[in-house]
């Protein structure tokens, strides 16, 4: 009887705990309503608006130097016959030309795998302001070199510019997401993160345009085609000297706090900054339990490792999509589909209007839509249409000697080429720039976009490398490949990737905290119970308190560390331990009861 006695007097003291847990949640929900009222007040100011404008310049940059290289293909192998002549008395054959454009080409994301690598190094070391005002230099030596191919009469110096435009671009690709993400009021994220593909794609038009053969696209004019990648670098480093330096930066990696309240009453044009002030201050709070981290320690960490393979495997979704195979080729596939040439060259430009298009349509959904949602929408579009791309290609192999059915093709090739890149620009443009910027704390953030761009330039190679050789080997079915590997990300995002939307840095990283834990207490009913009040709590608890709890979870208490007692000793509960440590840890107003022993006892947590 005493012992029933014993477990009615416990299971009481479990409700009334629960009860304060209850009440506890009532109060800090009323305030994160009211928090979450103030951070959706915040609005794009004009000093905002400029800072972001001149942080997109790099991003605009890379796209630029992705598309000037193709329209003036026939010319420059042109140009290195002619070096080559005249410096060696003899023709070179034109496979050997192939090469050395391709080499041209490549040492792009050469150079861009390099820049991207070393972007956490610079960020961290400079500031993201710094790093990219540092990086405006490269930019301008590096369309300099290019400019001045002819001058020079050699093809090295072509090689030269194009890989240190490369590193350019990298640095570009790591940077500017960064700075962004850092920068932007917490509603505005999303859309303003999505500036970084509206960048890309206005580069890739305008180089679209200037390559025409009524322009820039001649013999004469090529060099100077390329060489306009300086007027970006130059615009950049007149316009962002004003800009502030990104708070997070001032803040949590040098500790000025006075110069990251400055920073932020500009940006906001207001002097209610408090908000943001203490959501920094929780990252800060959350990250005092850790080491810096560095690439290596980021790879090996068991608690970052599924953010970094998200990362990795958004960016690949990004670059192994088939997007650059359009990019790079849509000319030839045009032609192929049936359409004369000069129509097949303005089709293209085409391609990048409507991306500009798309993505200006794209930047008010992404905070009010999803990023997750999105993702899923393009993947699942571009999947569709890469199959009707390849249709497109067999209707031309089995009906070619129909007429009726080539102008039929014709059509069926252009729309679906068309709806390839809309989805594109729908979800896998614009997010996987964002994702790792916003999946990271402010510590791991450097390396982790690092590693990121690293690997989306290295997928950049792979296929601007591979898709010829490729399309050799398949012929019409060449988009098979990237139909498979479409459906792979998209089950991939479906089942992996959280939402964050609305979100801040540290709420997203609760997420793979909370998703990360684990103990032998999930089997239990009652443990069940009291963690859906556990992660009601962290919800609703503030940034600040949220943060100082998560780095509370670090540090073991003492009494739930694992009882050590001798054999003489009674064994205790593990479950009435740990639940109590659970309690404690959640309200400092919960009194922790003793734990049953083992002897003559059936846990009712069970």
């Amino acid at each position: 009887m005493v012992a029933i006695k014993n477990e009615l007097d416990t299971v009481q003291q479990v409700k009334e705990e629960i009860e304060e847990l209850r009440e506890y949640v009532d109060r800090l929900e009323l305030q994160s309503h009211r928090r979450k009222l103030r951070l959706l007040e915040q609005g794009l100011t004009f000093f905002l608006s400029y800072t972001i404008l001149a942080s997109m310049l790099g991003m605009l940059q890379f796209g630029y130097n992705t598309g000037v290289i193709n329209a003036p293909e026939g010319n420059i192998e042109k140009f290195i016959k002619d070096v080559f002549e005249d410096r060696y008395k003899e023709n070179m054959d034109h496979g050997q030309a192939e090469l050395l454009y391709s080499f041209a080409v490549s040492i792009f994301a050469i150079g861009g795998m390099l820049g991207g690598f070393s972007g956490g190094i610079i960020a961290n070391r400079f500031g993201r302001k710094g790093g990219l005002l540092l990086n405006s230099f490269v930019g301008i030596g590096g369309a300099c070199l290019m400019g001045l191919t002819k001058y020079f009469n050699s093809y090295e110096v072509l090689f030269i510019g194009r890989f240190i435009i490369g590193v350019n671009c990298g640095l570009n690709t790591s940077l500017v997401p960064m700075y962004i993400s850092e920068i932007a009021p917490l509603n505005l994220r999303g859309g303003l993160g999505t500036v970084n593909q509206l960048a890309v794609t206005t580069g890739l038009l305008i180089s679209q345009i200037l390559g025409i053969e009524q322009i820039l696209g001649t013999d004469e004019g090529w060099p100077l085609l390329l060489g306009l990648a300086i007027c970006p670098a130059i615009l950049q480093l007149i316009l962002l000297p004003v800009c502030p330096e990104s708070p997070r930066y001032l803040l949590i990696t040098k500790q000025w706090e006075e110069e990251a309240r400055k920073a932020l009453r500009r940006l906001r044009a207001t002097n209610q900054i408090e908000e943001d002030i203490e959501e920094m201050r929780a990252e800060e709070r959350a990250q005092q339990s850790e080491a810096t981290i560095s690439m290596m320690e980021l790879v090996c960490s068991p608690t970052l490792r599924q953010p970094l393979i998200i990362s990795v495997v958004m960016q690949l979704s990004q670059q192994l999509s088939g997007i650059n195979a359009v990019f790079y080729y849509s000319t030839s596939l045009f032609i192929t589909a049936g359409l004369a040439e000069n129509v097949a060259k303005f089709v293209t430009i085409g391609i990048g209007v409507i991306m500009v298009n798309m993505t200006l349509v794209t930047m008010p959904l992404m905070d009010k839509t999803g990023r997750r949602t999105l993702h899923l929408y393009g993947l699942g579009g571009m999947f569709i249409f890469s199959i009707f791309i390849t249709i497109s290609l067999l209707i031309t192999e089995f009906f070619g000697f129909v007429q009726e059915m080539i102008d039929w093709m014709s059509y069926l090739a252009v729309v679906s080429i068309l709806g390839f890149v809309v989805f594109f620009a729908v979800g896998p443009g614009s997010i996987p720039w964002m994702i790792t910027a916003e999946l990271f704390s402010q510590g791991p953030r450097p390396a982790a976009m690092s590693i990121a761009v690293l690997i989306n330039w290295v997928a950049n190679f792979a296929v601007g490398i591979g898709f010829q050789p490729l399309k050799t080997a398949l012929d019409n079915y060449t988009f098979l490949p990237f139909s498979v590997l479409l459906a792979i990300f998209w089950i991939f995002t479906y089942k992996k990737v959280p939402e964050t939307k609305n979100k801040t840095f540290e709420e997203i990283l609760a997420l793979f905290r909370q998703n990360g834990r684990g103990s032998v207490l999930e089997s239990s009913r009652l443990y069940g119970s009291m963690l859906n009040y556990s992660n009601a709590l962290d919800e609703h608890l503030p940034p600040s308190e949220r943060a100082s709890l998560m780095v509370a979870e670090e540090k073991p208490l003492p009494d739930s560390s694992p009882v050590q007692h001798s054999p003489t000793d009674p064994e205790v509960c593990a479950v009435c331990v740990n639940t109590g440590s659970s309690l404690m840890m959640t309200s400092p107003n919960v009194t922790r009861r003793s734990s049953h022993t083992l002897s003559n006892h059936v846990c009712q947590m069970d």
